[in-house]
């Protein structure tokens, strides 16, 4: 779905009478009604009652897939729909008979096609076996069916267009004959019309999903931790060994696209002096912890200020799911596997590869950034001696305050001592909060570690930016230890390092007007600022003029 406010068109038809749920539609597609001309693939159905109100209408996968949220006037709640082809009873008779047929007649050999081969492989299968039965159907006919057996084999089941939605965060499944849940982008949690009313198709699903991340699930071993290799992060349970509902999963969809710093300042999590802070941090190596909640866009503020790391550096990225998403060409990307079978004394199963061997065989790669996606174990007290030996860090932190931060660190099972914390740099408190926009992310504090005070044991802080919900925008404190360093080595005067931190700012308002989202684009003009700022300054000085009307324009609208 390109934009929740894009809406688009496609037939109306009514509910068969046969339906008792909305709550039905993925798992028991609906009959095509009587009244609905057979010329199109996906008819729209009315909303399942009468207090509700449609809110926006998205293609997903078009002419196939389609979204739809409603409110409900009466329940005071948002649902979410997944509006697919909806088959006659023969052509259902059809699917079903296909599919079967497909599963005792498919080879090894189909798992090693890319996707979109396997989508030719299929078709023409499915061709083949309308041919070879003598089976007459119309075009459309066809494209429904086909639709279903794409969508099983390939796609994600009853779950597809959720994963295919962008906008679209989390998806969750309780258990048996409950619906669906989804975080979306706009409308946070609401209910979706997917459920799984039998008990063995849930758990036939979450094998499925073990063999997408390429792990074993069953009775022996019912949890479920890996990521698909589309990059999702899948946590499941199976059956009703640890659930007691039933099977469970919980999908957290990777974005291709990733997070940039025109997004940070778009969404209002940051403003664009704070982004051009960051630049000039990355360039100068300094270490950055992100401390923040659940769903507080840690990791997405970490991809972007990521992304001004210098082109020719090198980086190595551990995480225990690829989340990290980087143009750099000298970048190593790591990530965590489970083992098998018993773990030994060292607490580890054979084979199992942890963040602290991936953080250990880094520090031998000779990186000059490292990124480690979440640092909770031992692997922390490695890292932090990378930092003090002039290896700059990234990572992220469940914390929300330094204190809080502090604690951690040097308490088990971390076990850091706070010495060595002032080999840090910066910390970027990150929060999740409501205001008048609803649910917002903010950047609520941006600190710099100054040093370390022996006689009190304590770390000295420096807060450069803050955010101030009064007013929804964010604070310059006075001063930065960043700006002092950079004028001593570039032996700039105060003048010079303030000139040079707002051509820095004009860049990222260039950005952020002419809406440079993608990753690749925004990472060529900073790294072409890195070759040559004047050129850079030229051509967005040229730019300005018809940059500024195109933006007020765009508020305007």
């Amino acid at each position: 779905m390109a934009s929740g406010s894009v809406r688009v068109k496609i037939p109306r038809g009514n509910a068969s009478e046969s339906e008792t749920s909305p709550l039905d539609a993925a798992a028991r597609p609906l009959e095509t009604p009587t009244d609905v001309p057979g010329t199109f693939i996906t008819a729209m159905p009315p909303l399942p009652e009468a207090a509700m109100k449609e809110l926006e209408v998205g293609a997903v996968n078009p002419p196939y897939s389609y979204s739809r949220v409603s409110y409900n006037d009466r329940t005071k709640e948002y649902l979410y729909e997944v509006i697919e082809p909806q088959l006659t009873a023969r052509e259902r008779q059809l699917v079903d008979h296909l599919k079967s047929t497909l599963a005792m007649i498919l080879g090894s050999e189909v798992g090693n096609l890319s996707t979109a081969d396997k989508r030719t492989y299929l078709r023409g299968e499915a061709e083949e076996y309308f041919r070879s039965r003598g089976i007459s159907l119309s075009p459309i006919s066809k494209e429904r069916i086909v639709y279903y057996v794409l969508r099983d084999f390939v796609g994600y089941g009853p779950v597809d267009a959720l994963i295919l939605d962008p906008q679209v965060e989390d998806i969750s499944c309780d258990g048996v004959d409950v619906p669906l849940f989804i975080f979306h982008s706009k409308y946070e949690s609401m209910k979706t019309n997917v459920i799984f009313v039998e008990e063995e198709a849930l758990n036939s699903f979450i094998v499925m999903l073990g063999q997408r991340c390429s792990k074993a699930v069953s009775v022996s071993a019912p949890i479920l931790d890996g990521t698909t290799p589309e990059g999702h992060r899948v946590q499941a349970t199976y059956a009703r060994e640890v659930t007691t509902r039933g099977a469970s999963f919980t999908i957290r969809r990777f974005k291709e696209r990733p997070f940039t710093p025109v997004d940070l300042v778009v969404m209002g999590s940051a403003s664009e002096e704070m982004v051009a802070y960051f630049w000039l941090a990355a360039e100068q190596g300094e270490s950055v912890i992100i401390c923040g909640g659940p769903a507080a866009g840690k990791t997405s503020t970490l991809n972007a200020v990521a992304l001004f790391i210098p082109p020719t550096a090198k980086i190595v990225s551990i995480e225990d799911t690829r989340e990290v998403n980087l143009p750099h060409e000298n970048w190593i990307p790591g990530a965590t596997r489970s083992g098998t079978g018993d773990r030994g004394a060292d607490g580890k199963a054979a084979g199992e590869v942890d963040m602290f061997d991936l953080v250990r065989a880094a520090l031998r790669q000779r990186p000059n950034y490292i990124i480690v996606g979440e640092v909770r174990g031992k692997e922390t007290y490695t890292m932090f001696q990378a930092m003090a030996t002039g290896h700059t860090t990234y990572s992220t932190m469940h914390a929300d305050s330094v204190k809080s931060m502090v604690n951690r660190l040097e308490n088990p099972p971390i076990n850091t001592p706070r010495i060595l914390l002032s080999a840090l740099n910066n910390v970027i408190i990150q929060i999740q909060t409501r205001t008048d926009k609803g649910v917002v992310r903010r950047l609520k504090q941006v600190l710099e570690i100054v040093g370390f005070e022996p006689e009190t044991n304590e770390l000295i802080t420096n807060t450069v930016y803050e955010w101030d919900p009064a007013t929804d925008g964010f604070v310059f404190k006075g001063h930065s230890f960043l700006f002092d360093k950079i004028m001593e080595l570039k032996n700039y005067t105060p003048d010079e390092m303030e000139q040079e931190f707002q051509r820095r700012s004009a860049v990222i308002r260039y950005l952020v007007q002419n809406q440079i989202t993608d990753y690749r684009q925004l990472w060529r003009t900073i790294a072409q600022y890195y070759r040559d700022p004047a050129e850079v300054m030229t051509r967005i000085g040229a730019a300005a003029p018809a940059a500024a009307p195109a933006a007020a324009a765009a508020q305007g609208g």
